[in-house]
């Protein structure tokens, strides 16, 4: 597993997001919880990985696990939706249960501040600072800590195990 280190000049809870819902969200109402981060869309060949994440949501929110999704339609048009729609199909078709928040960008200059904060100190594969595609997986520990960047092919169930390690389970 790569283990990378945290920029100490901010936290996952320094960010608030505006929920799918319309209403302003503090990430700092997860701490002491284990958090998991993804972009996600309604037309991708990754959309199928909701039922995995809403399954680990299901299975770990007891635990203390908790699953926040970011719609972005940054890559090749894939949720053109108005935050409404999307949460309709991902509750009719997925059952999500987990947090969505309102659509953002996660690259380049009109990115959330919370996607410009975990491309730059949360770095994937060889360094990678940007968001390659949608599902695109950042874990934190239940104190903020960064735990592990995972690609938008790394399923759900697979990284069950880090969830399990990060909850204090195994």
């Amino acid at each position: 597993m790569i283990n990378q280190e945290v920029n100490d000049s901010g936290s996952v809870y320094a960010f608030s997001a505006k929920t799918i819902t319309g209403e302003m969200k503090s990430l700092s109402e997860y701490k002491g919880k284990v958090l998991m981060i993804v972009n996600t869309a309604s037309l991708c060949g990754f959309t199928p990985q909701y039922a995995g994440l809403q399954e680990l949501y299901r299975k770990h929110r007891a635990d203390g696990l908790e699953i926040i999704g970011f719609p972005c339609n940054q890559f090749d048009n894939q949720e053109p939706g108005t935050d409404e729609e999307i949460l309709k199909f991902t509750r009719e078709k997925y059952g999500v249960e987990f947090q969505m928040f309102s659509k953002i960008e996660v690259n380049g200059s009109g990115a959330h501040p919370l996607y410009q904060w975990l491309t730059t100190t949360a770095r994937g594969f060889l360094g990678t600072k940007a968001i390659k595609w949608n599902f695109t997986k950042f874990l934190f520990g239940r104190n903020g800590e960064f735990i592990k960047r995972y690609s938008p092919q790394t399923t759900p169930e697979s990284i069950e195990g880090d969830i399990r390690k990060a909850l204090g389970l195994e």
